[in-house]
């Protein structure tokens, strides 16, 4: 008898492992149940392409249709809403008798009440029909029975959107949606074909409304049409334009239905800056542009046509100019200066303090940063262009040239971020009081700190003190010599006034074209990178722009 309990318990235990390998077996990554896949995402909307079309055109309007009002909202009754064939309304009635539903009205325009039978509610208004249903419920209930009757849901109606929109089409929403949702559904108007001025609501052969979207535009207007199953939206050709350009608050191309609007017409659309004084016509006759030119004030009466140009301008001298001294210096950091002032009105008004380098001003103007960046941005141009079209003899040249290239590129990447300083070298020159000055001009008054900045290709760049006893190899050494990197053939030293030496070493020592080089207490030496190239026009081109970063930046930039 044990042993039967034994021999049983062990083919219990037998049967419950092999139960559970089983269970092991349907849940193992191989034999589970795999995740459904993603399905593939629908495509949007073809819509979607006018949007962005709208967002980014220069017709006065088009930007109203993106997408914003296509979407669908809760209904909002007004209280002169007609009550139409398919309307919900709400009927709820308590005390004596109760009664709780949604009615609809029928194709006769009424909807049925208990007991009181038929209520004609076609055409009636949103805020007349409590009163109607009340007066129909008192036939039939004398007193004890409340009642409360309200819109639910609006009738779904289909709207044919026609003439001059992107997409023409039978489109599906409510009676009581908005225009624009219907237009916003069929990729809004044509910015080039279609009218912002003449926008119809017609119910057969009958114009019900017309609506002019510059109303809603500028004013915030627009009329609440009702719309019914197989009305027609219709955007009328668009009429006479004229552009804006300049310094306006709307810079856009905005339509007329006159002919010849005049100048202070399009003025009130256009809305112009408060410092424009002159206006430039451009005619549109053919082939041929005739410009005419106005004072503001005498330009508001001149008559456009279609297709003219507008350009508002600003034709004056500035009256004064704003400059700011910056650095060590104990008078005010900004000065409002007449139009024409020179630099040595400015240097009589600077306070000097005992660590002010007073020989030594930096000027640094916008003007000459543009520049900078100009030649730099032409260098670059350059330096890709003969990268990629570098010519090879074998594939194996082709394959280095072509790695060679891919390092230019990033290297070419890296250097238009570079923003060059814009500084003027006006600390030697004999007649510097004679410079005029500009509008944002930046003078900055050096710190005598006695130091000598080290950068570019050595192995510690620091700021060194200035001992009049090292020479530029001392301070070379001092900031950890040389990187492999680096080449001591081309070394730019520049000097805190904004000028700056070249110097190359011979013989042990430094010099430019024949006299040593000394460095100067506020000196930056930049000590340049190799250039490893193939082509000999490329390493010729690579040297002068770092050579021209250098300069004008006072940054080494490494390949």
């Amino acid at each position: 008898m044990f042993r039967k309990l034994i021999r049983s318990f062990g083919l219990g235990v037998m049967a419950l492992a092999m139960c559970v390998c089983a269970q092991g077996a349907e849940l193992s990554p191989a034999s589970a149940p795999r995740a459904p896949e993603a399905r593939p995402q629908p495509p949007p909307p073809p819509q979607v392409v006018d949007y962005a079309t709208n967002l980014h055109s220069d017709a006065f309007g088009a930007n109203l249709f993106t997408g914003a009002f296509a979407r669908e909202g809760a209904t909002q009754f007004n209280p002169d809403y007609a009550v139409t064939v398919g309307d919900q309304i709400q009927i709820r009635l308590w005390g004596a008798f109760e009664f709780d539903a949604i009615l609809t009205v029928d194709p006769q325009g009424n909807i049925f009440l208990p007991n009181a039978g038929p209520v004609p509610v076609l055409g009636v208004r949103n805020q007349d029909l409590q009163r109607l249903v009340e007066s129909a419920l008192t036939k039939v209930f004398r007193s004890n029975v409340s009642s409360y009757a309200s819109l639910a849901a609006a009738q779904p109606v289909r709207v044919f959107v026609s003439g001059f929109v992107n997409r023409p089409g039978l489109y599906n929403g409510t009676s009581m949606d908005s225009l624009l949702h219907y237009l916003d559904q069929a990729g809004g108007i044509d910015p080039e074909r279609g009218s912002f001025l003449n926008v119809q609501v017609k119910r057969g052969a009958d114009v019900r409304a017309t609506v002019n979207l510059y109303d809603f535009l500028l004013h915030g207007t627009m009329p609440l049409t009702q719309l019914a199953e197989g009305d027609v939206i219709f955007v009328a050709p668009r009429q006479h334009t004229v552009k804006v350009n300049g310094l306006a608050e709307n810079a856009k191309r905005f339509e007329f239905a006159d002919g010849s609007p005049t100048v202070a017409d399009v003025l009130v659309l256009a809305k112009p800056k408060a410092t424009v004084t002159h206006v430039r016509v451009v005619r549109n006759t053919g082939a041929a542009r005739n410009v005419e030119y106005y004072r503001l004030a005498d330009a508001v009466l001149v008559p456009l046509q279609d297709g003219d140009e507008l350009e508002l301008v600003v034709d004056k001298k500035p009256g004064s100019i704003t400059v700011r001294v910056e650095g060590e210096h104990q008078s005010a950091q900004e000065y409002v200066l007449p139009y024409g002032a020179r630099m040595g009105e400015l240097l009589q008004k600077i306070q000097y303090s005992e660590r002010s380098d007073r020989d030594n001003p930096q000027l640094f103007r916008r003007s000459v940063k543009e520049r900078q960046k100009q030649m730099l941005r032409a260098a670059l141009q350059s330096l890709e262009t003969a990268a990629l079209t570098a010519r090879s003899g074998t594939s194996d040249e082709a394959r280095l040239r072509k790695d060679e290239a891919d390092l230019i590129l990033q290297w070419v990447d890296r250097a238009r971020k570079i923003e060059p300083s814009g500084q003027v070298v006006i600390a030697q020159a004999d007649q510097r009081g004679d410079l005029l000055l500009e509008d944002g001009d930046v003078l900055r008054i050096p710190t005598r700190d006695g130091l000598v900045l080290v950068s570019g290709e050595v192995l510690f760049p620091n700021a060194i003190a200035f001992d009049s006893a090292l020479t530029l190899d001392d301070y070379i050494r001092r900031a950890g010599g040389y990187t492999q990197n680096a080449d001591s053939a081309r070394i730019v030293v520049a000097r805190r006034d904004g000028s700056f030496a070249e110097v190359s070493e011979e013989a042990g020592f430094f010099r430019t074209a024949a006299t040593p080089v000394s460095v100067r207490a506020g000196d930056d030496v930049l000590v340049l990178p190799k250039i490893d190239v193939k082509s000999r026009q490329i390493w010729k081109d690579m040297t002068q722009i770092i050579y021209q970063i250098a300069v004008s930046a006072k940054v080494v930039l490494g390949l």
